[in-house]
């Protein structure tokens, strides 16, 4: 990904609550690329609730870095673990986040064994 001139903040560094939305885009991206997209999760009555999120900021991002924004999964009983990283395309580490997720089957908490199968392959 690339910081867009809006994200910046009058320090001209990337303002920290971007940082969420690239960390959530690509949770989105990963649920699709692994097999079920937001949406088509939504229709199935599957929704995965963010239920914490934790981040170390290392160092910032500006305008015109290019980064990588990469994740691991891993699961504890009901929960999905997603560790990711913002990574600057010369290898240096921005920012570090541990985001829990939940599963509702059809508004009800779950365990989530819908959302497991189709994440089996990347589940740690």
């Amino acid at each position: 990904m690339e910081v867009r001139d809006y994200e910046l903040d009058c320090e001209q560094i990337v303002n920290n609550a971007n940082y969420l939305h690239y960390m959530e885009h690509t949770r989105h991206k990963f649920c699709a690329d692994a097999g079920m997209s937001f949406i088509e999760m939504h229709n199935k009555g599957i929704d995965a609730v963010v239920r914490k999120i934790e981040v170390e900021y290392i160092t910032s991002l500006r305008g015109g870095d290019s980064f990588l924004s990469c994740l691991r999964l891993e699961r504890k009983g009901p929960r999905f673990i997603f560790h990711q990283d913002i990574i600057k395309t010369n290898g240096e580490t921005v920012a570090q986040g541990i985001v829990t997720v939940v599963v509702l089957k059809d508004g009800k908490l779950s365990r989530g064994d819908d959302l497991a199968k189709v994440f089996a392959k990347y589940i740690r």
